[in-house]
């Protein structure tokens, strides 16, 4: 099986969530079979595994409609794409699209790094599930992330494939393992995610009102305008880091120090902080939201979304050794059952699952052709 995964969607610098969820596949499932990579820059292969490539078009550029005419000649058996808005018209080929989450739906703001005019369309896209369904419609299969998003998907019926949950996973492990759970932390807490308003950083900046002592590191790039909003709410005397953008060494280092990674978010369709500090061995406090519950297990604090003392009073129960300790072991279990290759697998084994699908299609078919001309011949 000829196998090509649409990478265009990796970040130049610095990976996000659907970034980091393409380049981690591609790597696991080079490990079981031949991969070829689509990209749009050299330079997103800094962050790629080493595996063959071809360079084609931006995916936001409106050639992206006319892609399948280049994939085609790429003579793919499979394009699986970690994103759902590939463009598929006139395909010869299986393809696998990716719904990550139902958000924007209920929270329709952009992604801020896509251009002006396709951040208009974008709104226009979530205002109705049609646009949504005709993508995934034209796939032969759909995947997403997590139990919880392919339930929406059924519910908000958007589409009529089959959905498939390909989950995310932490990053293997340094050398340095986890950290170890007799070590007292700091007082200090890590948020690691976006600045949307969903994302609810305004209730966490709350809590430090009471929690004293204590700091906030808020890690992600946050734009301009969004921090200045975040600042007027922080509380008199409370220490809030705004980091613009850290390194993955420096992130590592910092969930190996503090109490606990903190997100407070409305809405995901999955939540790999939590995983990524689990595995580090960093408790979790997150909000009680079905996604966390599914992903995080027992191995999380879970707090009403909109209470800042609740927040900080889940900080506190920390402050036991044996609490910390007990947290930061279980998070590690719980953050062994997300692994890339099993991911990998159930990907390839859906890949194969579609190319039946259409060899059999294709049978039936030609053999419905057949039985015709045969007809068509038996009344000359």
């Amino acid at each position: 099986m000829r196998l090509l995964v649409d990478a265009r969607f990796t970040r130049i610098g610095r990976h996000d969530g659907i970034s980091r969820y393409g380049a981690s596949l591609i790597a696991a499932l080079a490990r079981h079979t031949d991969v070829v990579m689509l990209i749009h820059d050299e330079r997103q292969l800094e962050l790629l595994p080493d595996v063959p490539w071809v360079k084609v078009g931006s995916p936001l550029s409106p050639a992206e409609l006319v892609i399948a005419g280049t994939v085609n000649r790429l003579r793919p058996d499979v394009v699986f794409c970690p994103m759902q808005t590939m463009g598929s018209a006139g395909r010869r080929y299986g393809l696998i699209l990716t719904l990550h989450d139902t958000i924007y739906y209920e929270h329709p703001t952009p992604p801020g790094f896509l251009p002006a005019p396709v951040r208009v369309l974008w709104r226009l896209y979530h205002r109705a599930y049609w646009p949504q369904r005709l993508l995934l419609n034209r796939a032969d299969a759909v995947a997403t992330v997590s139990a919880t998003t392919a339930a929406a998907i059924a519910r908000l019926r958007l589409t009529r494939r089959p959905v498939t949950v390909i989950g995310n996973a932490p990053q293997p492990a340094d050398s340095s393992g986890p950290r170890d759970p007799r070590t007292t932390p700091e007082r200090s807490l890590v948020y690691m995610g976006a600045f949307l308003p969903y994302k609810n950083v305004e209730t966490l900046i709350a809590a430090m009102e009471h929690l004293p002592g204590y700091t906030l590191h808020l890690l992600s790039r946050v734009p301009p305008v969004r921090r200045r909003e975040l600042t007027a709410g922080i509380p008199a005397g409370a220490d809030v880091v705004f980091h613009d953008g850290v390194s993955d060494e420096e992130y590592t280092d910092l969930l190996h120090r503090c109490t606990a990674l903190v997100t407070l978010s409305q809405a995901e369709g999955y939540g790999l902080p939590l995983v990524e500090a689990m595995a580090e061995g960093t408790p979790v406090i997150a909000s009680d939201i079905p996604i966390f519950r599914e992903v995080g297990a027992d191995a999380v604090r879970y707090v009403p979304p909109t209470d800042p003392a609740a927040v900080a009073a889940a900080v506190r129960e920390l402050e036991v050794p044996r609490a910390f300790a007990d947290a930061s072991t279980r998070g590690v279990e719980r953050a062994a059952d997300f692994d890339w290759d099993a991911s990998a697998r159930t990907l390839l084994n859906l890949a194969e699952d579609v190319v039946r699908q259409r060899h059999a299609v294709d049978g039936s078919a030609t053999g419905r052709l057949s039985r015709l001309l045969t007809r068509i011949a038996r009344r000359r």
